[in-house]
């Protein structure tokens, strides 16, 4: 742990919830203080186990009053207070927040506090944007839209995961008042961390790692896993991932139900990905949309072969038939074609997987986001 002096200038890492900190920002977390920085970490969800992670990273933590998926605007309003206060008493050299409610009250609390520096990454255009329901959908997303322009406002910079999501949000008029538009890699990969591992024996398991909601593409993995295994029926397909709040996800009864059927073998959601990702083939993410998709790149760097779709913040990841494959979004059955073109040819799992490694360590190290990152925001 960087020992850090007691005058030095401080930090605010503001996230949505506290598990985040160290799965997403740890490097980044790590390189601010190890430039010399007081580093304080804000989020909801507290978690014994991160404020313990987060401390051996010299890094203190403080639990936010943040509702992630409530729309009751008191709520909102409470948060924004709380972080008001806790703002001016820090007093900050600078904020840095990520996720649509810590950049927007983060943002607006900072301006309030007379914090001068202030960074913010959207990290993906979620259920806002996304919404199924066409009324929904241009309501949640007009009403953000004028929430994020207010949380960004004079902000120092914003950073963009892929390129799709800052010409979007550029369009919006979101970012017109910020000094700064960056665009990096992603929140990166450790790729020490996330080492090269052998292939395992035995039938081809395939993994799908994420939120279970359907516009990550769950349903599509589990009418996928239907398709295959009717034609392989010893092909295995795992899941990790947390039930969620968020108005798309699935019920657990519904969960229960597709492991009855054989199709899906869950694992609930895990803190540390490394040991399903060492006893599967592939890594399966069927995404309507992403910033850039973690759980990928801990796949790449393991030396898995990668199942994409075509969609902003995934197609950057993966070069077609080099390091994985990328299909039409909303489409089963072409998961299923390009799972069974891996059956079909085994040894495409290690050369698609080796080829993935040598991509995330040239492009995705972790150590270099985090240091483009500081070096953007003047840190």
């Amino acid at each position: 742990m960087a020992m850090v002096a007691q005058h030095a200038p401080r930090l605010v890492v503001i996230g949505g919830y506290a598990r985040s900190l160290t799965l997403f920002r740890g490097p980044l977390l790590a390189a601010m203080v190890a430039r010399g920085y007081r580093v304080t970490a804000m989020a909801a969800d507290p978690d014994p186990a991160v404020t313990e992670e987060l401390a051996a990273l010299g890094v203190d933590f403080e639990p936010l009053p943040l509702a992630r998926t409530s729309l009751d605007p008191r709520r909102d309003l409470a948060t924004l207070r709380h972080l008001t206060r806790r703002l001016r008493a820090l007093a900050p050299h600078a904020v840095f927040a990520y996720t649509i409610k810590p950049i927007i009250y983060g943002g607006l609390a900072a301006r309030l506090a007379g914090v001068r520096h202030r960074h913010a990454m959207i990290t993906g255009l979620g259920y806002a944007f996304m919404g199924q329901e066409r009324w929904r959908r241009r309501a949640l997303s007009a009403a953000v839209t004028v929430l994020y322009r207010l949380g960004l406002d004079g902000a120092d910079t914003v950073f963009f995961q892929n390129p799709d999501d800052r010409r979007d949000v550029t369009a919006r008029g979101i970012v017109r008042g910020v000094r700064r538009v960056e665009l990096v890699r992603g929140s990166g990969v450790d790729v020490d961390h996330y080492a090269l591992r052998p292939l395992p024996a035995g039938p081809a398991r395939f993994l799908f790692a994420g939120r279970l909601l359907r516009e990550k593409g769950f349903l599509d993995y589990v009418e996928a896993a239907r398709l295959v295994r009717a034609r392989h029926p010893e092909v295995r397909f795992s899941v990790l991932g947390r039930l969620d709040p968020n108005p798309t996800s699935f019920s657990a009864d519904q969960l229960a139900a597709w492991q009855r059927e054989g199709l899906i073998e869950y694992h609930g959601e895990v803190a540390d990905i490394r040991p399903y990702l060492a006893e599967c083939h592939a890594l399966v993410l069927p995404s309507y949309r992403e910033g850039t998709p973690r759980s990928a790149l801990e796949a790449m760097s393991t030396g898995r072969a990668v199942l994409l779709t075509d969609v902003p913040g995934c197609r950057e990841v993966v070069v077609d038939g080099e390091s994985g494959f990328l299909v039409p979004p909303r489409d089963p059955a072409a998961l299923a074609a390009a799972a069974e073109r891996l059956l079909a040819s085994p040894g495409l799992f290690e050369e698609l997987g080796r080829r993935g490694r040598a991509r995330a360590v040239e492009l995705y190290d972790a150590r270099q986001v985090a240091a483009h990152m500081l070096d953007a925001m003047r840190l």
